[in-house]
């Protein structure tokens, strides 16, 4: 959390009424006193966004009152870059961490980005250095590089393709073919390259590298929730063998939007972070969410005061070197590219 001051916008007459529907919708998420208190923050950030020209785009695991009070697009990491070079708007505040934020201005160079704490990081992203992925293809010579989009620019800079938790089976074994090695050095989450592992005849050589939200959980949390609550397990690829192998399903945080939508559960325990539960349970009221979840500590830096003095201040922009930018832009464009290629 920053520690720096700010002066709470002024509760304004009719403010209650011009966001009744969403206040309904934050009720049904996050405890309803602090509803009042997330008004005038959301009343003044989408004042200072219009006169800005500005559009904030928030990541599924961001809370509430920003994903739905303030945020004009969503979605996981890849999309919101994506709609970064899409948006009409030449200035973009990112709520999310700081690799995500480097994406958007990989994709959407001509355009400012902001992110409204420099310190929103990520252990994966920290994992890995550009050094260590040099010295990876040194022991490796001949090897291709497919690194997941929770790097450092640097370290897309450093690889021949991107992927998602999504597309990584994919990805791979394309740049696989496409080399002619039969191996592929896989990055830097050991539990992701796990499970791509387990889907493919490629041989992989994985990082070391782990996401501190997702490896906590425990196949022993996943069996008690089951046996409590007759729920119904959907689990993110990041989380460890043991936990994946109690899953009903492993997928993506866009994939378990959709596993939703298709099967309709009574329960849902959600093996992830926990603003993602929140965020889905608006879109199927229907489903009850049991919440053995963790929150990431990096997300939750991303409060509604920082947007709004990012916002005002036009302070904590994000800037990729060019050289860096290019070269990472190169690895963001081949994974595209393959997607494009086998829609075909």
């Amino acid at each position: 959390m920053t520690t720096d001051t700010f002066a709470t916008p002024r509760w304004r007459d009719g403010l209650e009424d011009e966001y009744a529907v969403l206040r309904q919708t934050l009720d049904q998420l996050i405890p309803c006193l602090e509803v009042p208190l997330h008004l005038p923050w959301i009343d003044a950030i989408n004042a200072l966004k219009k006169r800005r020209g500005a559009v904030i785009m928030a990541h599924s695991y961001q809370s509430p009152e920003i994903f739905h009070g303030v945020a004009d697009i969503t979605g996981d990491s890849l999309a919101l870059a994506q709609a970064a070079a899409d948006c009409d708007s030449d200035l973009i505040v990112l709520c999310g961490v700081h690799f995500m934020a480097e994406s958007a201005k990989i994709l959407a160079p001509e355009k400012t980005v902001l992110i409204p704490d420099l310190e929103a990081g990520c252990s994966l992203a920290s994992s890995i250095n550009a050094a260590d992925v040099r010295a990876l293809r040194r022991r490796h010579p001949g090897v291709p590089v497919v690194s997941y989009a929770n790097t450092s620019a640097e370290v897309k800079a450093e690889s021949d393709a991107c992927c998602t938790s999504a597309n990584a089976v994919q990805v791979v074994e394309a740049i696989a073919a496409e080399s002619g090695a039969g191996k592929v050095i896989f990055l830097p989450d050991r539990y992701l390259g796990s499970w791509v592992a387990q889907q493919t005849d490629v041989e992989l050589v994985l990082w070391n590298g782990t996401c501190e939200v997702h490896e906590t959980f425990t196949a022993q949390q996943v069996r008690h929730t089951r046996e409590q609550f007759d729920a119904r397990v959907v689990a993110h690829p990041e989380c460890s063998p043991e936990v994946l192998a109690e899953a009903d399903f492993v997928g993506s945080t866009s994939a378990m939007g959709r596993w939703l939508a298709k099967e309709k559960p009574a329960r849902v325990a959600m093996i992830t972070e926990c603003s993602m539960a929140d965020n889905l349970r608006n879109q199927f009221p229907d489903v009850q969410f049991i919440k053995p979840c963790n929150l990431c500590p990096h997300m939750k830096r991303i409060t509604l005061p920082n947007i709004h003095a990012c916002l005002r201040d036009l302070r904590h922009e994000v800037l990729v070197a060019p050289e860096v930018r290019v070269r990472a832009r190169a690895a963001l464009d081949r994974m595209l590219a393959i997607g494009r290629r086998e829609r075909v």
